[in-house]
């Protein structure tokens, strides 16, 4: 599969030979479970304390024999693990704890920790695979932006470009980025808005959009605020998904996802 290449200026200047990963089958369905999995690990995590209310000295053997020190017996009371809290000779002032109907004692069903989805090895790299390859699919970039419905889009995708945006400066990167996406500039740099409801008191008052996806090599440095700029290796599957992100490839940085990937199908 071939790509065109565009230089600084954002004109086309040649084409170029794409990674086999652009050629294989995409796995909606693998990537989406990666997503998922991929989430769950770095969630955080909402349970109490696995000790919580088990941490007193009341015991959960309670006699009922007859003479036994501590013992239960004749005092018409339920077998209720408890702590003593005071005595008068062999009186005995008890509380319940521990147990569920005592105060301070222990949750019924708490949300437990082990919040984890299990996903193999072959399934993360299919699922990655597939990411990368949705950046050259006109179908899934039209299916993720709903605002390109019933637009023709005259691009080739991926778009790769020469490596040479770390010499040129921040005003320079904005006239380029314009220069190929014409019509389609809006979806380039985040659109940071508040959001409109009551969300604004929840913790989410404002919505932004994702924005364009520069790759860069590792020894490229490329700065620009309102863009995810990031080095192959820093990618993860939430810069990808949903499938079909608007994507910007540098020349070293297709040679290092060829090096570093293996096209699974």
């Amino acid at each position: 599969m071939k790509g065109t290449l565009y230089s600084i200026k954002g004109e086309k200047k040649s084409e170029v030979n794409l990674p086999e990963l652009f050629d294989i089958t995409i796995r909606p369905d693998v990537a989406l479970k990666f997503f998922e999995a991929d989430k769950f690990a770095h969630m955080q995590f909402y349970s109490h304390d696995p000790m919580a209310g088990r941490k007193h000295s009341a015991s959960g053997t309670i006699s009922h024999r007859r003479h036994e020190w501590k013992g239960h017996y004749g005092k018409g009371i339920a077998r209720v693990p408890r702590k003593a809290m005071y005595r008068r000779g062999v009186s005995f002032f008890w509380v319940g704890a521990e147990v569920t109907s005592t105060r301070g004692g222990r949750r019924v069903h708490g949300p437990k920790v082990n919040r984890v989805r299990k996903i193999n090895r072959n399934e993360v790299q299919i699922a990655m695979n597939s990411g990368f390859a949705s950046t050259g699919s006109k179908d899934l970039i039209m299916k993720r932006y709903s605002s390109l419905e019933g637009k023709k889009l005259s691009l080739n995708f991926p778009i790769v470009v020469e490596s040479k945006l770390d010499k040129i400066k921040a005003r320079d990167l904005i006239t380029f980025l314009n220069a190929i996406f014409g019509e389609l500039s809006y979806l380039v740099l985040k659109n940071k808005e508040i959001r409109a409801g009551k969300g604004r008191g929840r913790g989410r008052k404002y919505k932004s959009n994702a924005g364009l996806l520069l790759v860069k090599a590792k020894d490229e440095t490329i700065k620009l605020s309102g863009l995810d700029i990031k080095s192959v290796g820093d990618i993860c599957i939430e810069d990808l998904y949903p499938l079909g992100r608007l994507t910007i490839y540098t020349e070293k940085a297709l040679k290092e996802l060829a090096e570093g990937t293996e096209a699974k199908k």
